[in-house]
């Protein structure tokens, strides 16, 4: 059956503009970093796809080294892409990334034009695309010049292989120098890509006030800490959760009963509130204006459609702020 996306799909979403550009971001992004790889089961991928375009999120962001095994998700994309989404092309913003370790030898990870570029066409071999929308330098390299790293971006551009360049996980200085480099260019920097969440606010420093005055928007990622700021781990660590596996980026230790205690009662005011702790996470790394989208991943349709849930109550009342603050503190 021939997949036909839902004719409302544009009603309930929040489109928000991101910096000063011409382009407009869902306030819910999908990102395909975990369960889109060759491991996974292609019909489930599918199925989300399909669910978050009919809810109105237009914006789907992978990366080279997305699994596993590595460049998997983009070639899972690829090919739903070509059988579903292809007549929709125009209506999505895709994104991908290179920086991390990607293969072998000097020339598989960081930031020389030689890497950026050669992924780049890796990347859309994988996905059968001319173009992405957006390609960013997933990390700062501290030994490669900034100005040859901001100038394969560039190239990019210029040539037709994405229509906008990014950054992602810059510290504010030199996310600063970056969009002064590619201004000088001719290219603007469109989009910072920063992890954040209410347990990690390092944006908050100085990130976003650079972002501002750079005149970029802010995707956030990693907005419910691997799955802390859900209602996981309330009480114990499933047996079958992130951090109950001996390897991953979310380790059993990190669960102390401080943390616990601190979920507990945020999971309170999200009651209060007539959400899920999770989405009253999404809801607040959005509460600063300067921050476009927020990254969701999913690994089912029903959690996709529990996330977008956040429009329906995406404001908060000062005080709400206040006991929050206190908690976090």
């Amino acid at each position: 059956m021939v997949y036909q996306a839902d004719k409302n799909r544009y009603e309930t979403m929040q489109y928000n503009r991101c910096g000063r550009s011409g382009l407009k971001l869902p306030a819910v992004s999908l990102g395909l970093w975990h369960n889109f790889g060759g491991v996974d089961t292609l019909e489930n991928s599918r199925a989300m796809l399909y669910r978050a375009f009919d809810l109105g999120i237009t914006h789907f962001d992978l990366a080279n080294n997305y699994g596993p095994p590595p460049g998997s998700a983009e070639e899972t994309f690829g090919q739903i892409l070509k059988d579903d989404f292809l007549s929709y092309r125009d209506e999505i913003v895709i994104s991908t990334k290179a920086g991390y370790l990607m293969w072998d030898g000097p020339y598989g990870e960081w930031g020389s034009r030689k890497y950026l570029m050669a992924s780049l066409e890796q990347s859309l071999k994988r996905m059968g695309m001319d173009y992405v929308d957006i390609f960013y330098s997933h990390r700062l390299d501290p030994d490669t010049p900034l100005e040859e790293t901001m100038g394969a971006l560039a190239s990019a551009v210029k040539q037709g292989k994405a229509l906008y360049a990014g950054i992602s996980n810059y510290p504010a200085k030199e996310t600063a120098q970056a969009a002064d480099i590619l201004k000088s260019m001719g290219v603007p920097c469109l989009i910072h890509q920063a992890k954040y969440s209410m347990l990690n606010r390092w944006i908050e420093d100085d990130l976003l006030d650079t972002l501002e005055d750079k005149q970029m928007g802010c995707i956030v990622f990693s907005p419910l800490a691997q799955g802390l700021l859900t209602n996981k781990y309330l009480d114990h660590i499933p047996e079958n959760s992130r951090a109950a596996k001996p390897h991953g980026f979310l380790q059993t230790n990190v669960i102390t009963d401080q943390l616990r205690q601190q979920l507990n009662s945020l999971q309170e005011i999200a009651t209060q509130r007539g959400q899920s702790l999770a989405q009253m996470a999404l809801a607040w790394s959005m509460r600063d204006k300067r921050v476009t989208s927020v990254l969701i991943g999913a690994s089912s349709v029903g959690q996709i459609e529990d996330n977008v849930a956040i429009l329906d109550n995406m404001e908060f009342e000062k005080e709400e702020l206040n006991r929050i603050e206190k908690i976090l503190k």
